[in-house]
């Protein structure tokens, strides 16, 4: 059959489309492209959280793209703002992040919200008050750390007396996550009658958790227990109790259930922590901007919040 020169000449120009243009390049402009802000990748936990993101965007890959992006360590604000900025600068149509500040990194979000980006918060809540002075609606999906903390509080208390001393490693005290942490242990000792004798930062960090934890075994030598805001601090806090002699006098307990504490809670150096989910936490997240994305409301609570699942872990066989 032979085509007119007007249809040979559109032929040609769909063959010329197509080669320029590949169908799977034009499918891939229709997938939205989906941005995870984490805190440090030095840290176990948002290692194990962006492998989960990345293993579920591979099951998924027709659905949405994904750029992950961390910070060097956990207070580096003012890094995580220039990534936010540069994700807006790229373009893409919705952010996931776990922010380093739970204030701090409100104003640039807004810029993000305000260029039409779609913003899912998970890990560390930001501060409600401040999005409400700025008018702005943002979904926190994660667990209850408030009621995780108290679960390992209120198993650490089980093992010890009344009015025996204990101190307590916080994370960053400016994230919600730390705050909701410190709350939940203060709650389980009160409640059985122990004695706080301390409360310090620890950043999230192994070595810092080290420093603190070996101050406070120093100034109090009739300390029973130390309770670390996450593991990576809970490491340093038992490598601190051993320094100092004291392994098995000390009781150590942590959050988080990452994969470095598993010998420790075998052997009981780590009394007990609690596990968020790590490689769950962000693709919750990555659901509910998907959700948004296709003009869908997530399932939140009055509050704004998607619940996610926190559970004690003890010790290991």
């Amino acid at each position: 059959m032979h085509l007119p020169s007007t249809g040979r000449a559109l032929a040609a120009s769909l063959l010329i489309l197509c080669v320029a243009f590949p169908l799977s390049a034009i499918h891939a402009e229709e997938r939205p492209k989906v941005a995870l802000v984490m805190k440090s990748l030095a840290n176990e936990f948002f290692l194990t959280m962006e492998d989960g993101a990345k293993a579920y965007q591979k099951e998924h890959a027709s659905e949405f793209d994904l750029v992950s992006n961390g910070i060097k360590d956990e207070s580096d604000t003012g890094n995580q703002i220039r990534i936010v900025e540069q994700m807006i600068v790229s373009g893409v149509n919705a952010l996931v992040i776990a922010p380093a500040d739970s204030k701090a990194l409100v104003p640039v979000i807004k810029r993000a919200m305000d260029a039409g980006i779609t913003v899912v918060n998970i890990d560390n809540r930001l501060d409600p008050e401040v999005l409400k002075s700025k008018q702005m609606s943002v979904p926190f999906v994660g667990p209850d750390n408030r009621k995780g903390a108290r679960l390992v509080g209120d198993y650490l208390a089980a093992r010890l007396k009344v009015g025996d001393e204990v101190g307590i490693i916080e994370g960053v005290p400016t994230t919600t996550n730390a705050q909701q942490r410190t709350a939940g242990f203060k709650d389980a000792m009160d409640a059985a009658q122990m004695k706080i004798v301390a409360v310090q930062s620890g950043n999230w960090e192994i070595n810092k958790g080290n420093a603190v934890a070996s101050a406070m075994l120093n100034e109090y030598p009739n300390l029973k227990a130390l309770l670390a805001g996450n593991d990576s601090m809970a490491l340093g806090a038992v490598a601190a109790v051993r320094s100092a002699g004291r392994t098995g006098q000390v009781q150590v307990v942590g959050y988080d259930n990452l994969k470095a504490v598993a010998p420790m809670l075998a052997d009981g150096r780590l009394l007990a922590t609690a596990d968020q989910y790590a490689a769950r936490q962000a693709v919750f997240g990555i659901e509910a901007a998907l959700k948004m994305l296709k003009g869908e409301k997530p399932e939140v609570d009055a509050d704004n919040v998607i619940q996610t699942p926190v559970d004690l872990i003890t010790r290991q066989p």
